[in-house]
């Protein structure tokens, strides 16, 4: 099977259920965020995999890798709320994430100060992916605006911003590198 079907050369796309839309729909501009989402973090992940201390930030983020393409997917069926074949966006998905949060934070001294993205490398590109993700969640809200979506899906993005931000924090512990404080 080859990878081109031509069938987009017009400017419109497929949607899960076979409704063509153009290529610069909301919906496809959402999931496209999505889609950069989770590129960052698999460029994240490929720094993050050469040292050992990261392993376990790795799994997390393998993991939100594979949460990233159900959204992709809950996001390219116009069904919603219908259930059908497409894997859809669940609450629990967010609830994990808070867990992974509530763990990190353990880990990490109280914030008091205003803080800026980077120190670390790993850091900075956490702290890029949750830029991204802020986005996508933006492009996700504007889309719901006039077309049926998942709530459950700014709930997940919403918490996987967070979850983002205390991860970079942690990659600075590991690397022994102070977060950068803002300065007025």
């Amino acid at each position: 099977m080859k990878i081109y079907t031509r069938k987009g050369d017009g400017g419109d796309t497929g949607l899960i259920g076979g409704k063509r839309v153009s290529k610069a729909d909301q919906r496809i501009v959402a999931y496209g965020a999505v889609d950069e989402l989770n590129s960052i973090i698999g460029l994240a992940i490929s720094f993050l995999r050469q040292e050992k201390p990261f392993s376990d930030l790795v799994d997390i983020l393998m993991k939100v890798q594979n949460d990233l393409f159900v959204v992709g997917s809950d996001l390219a069926d116009p069904s919603f709320p219908e259930v059908g074949m497409t894997p859809r966006v669940d609450e629990k998905m967010a609830s994990t994430l808070e867990s992974i949060i509530d763990a990190f934070e353990s880990e990490l001294a109280p914030i008091t100060f205003f803080i800026l993205p980077g120190g670390s490398v790993e850091s900075s590109l956490l702290h890029q992916a949750r830029c991204v993700v802020r986005r996508a969640e933006s492009a996700v809200v504007l889309l719901s605006k006039d077309q049926p979506v998942n709530p459950a899906i700014v709930m997940y993005l919403n918490r996987l911003s967070d979850m983002l931000f205390v991860a970079a924090r942690v990659a600075n512990k590991m690397r022994d590198v102070s977060d950068v404080a803002w300065r007025k």
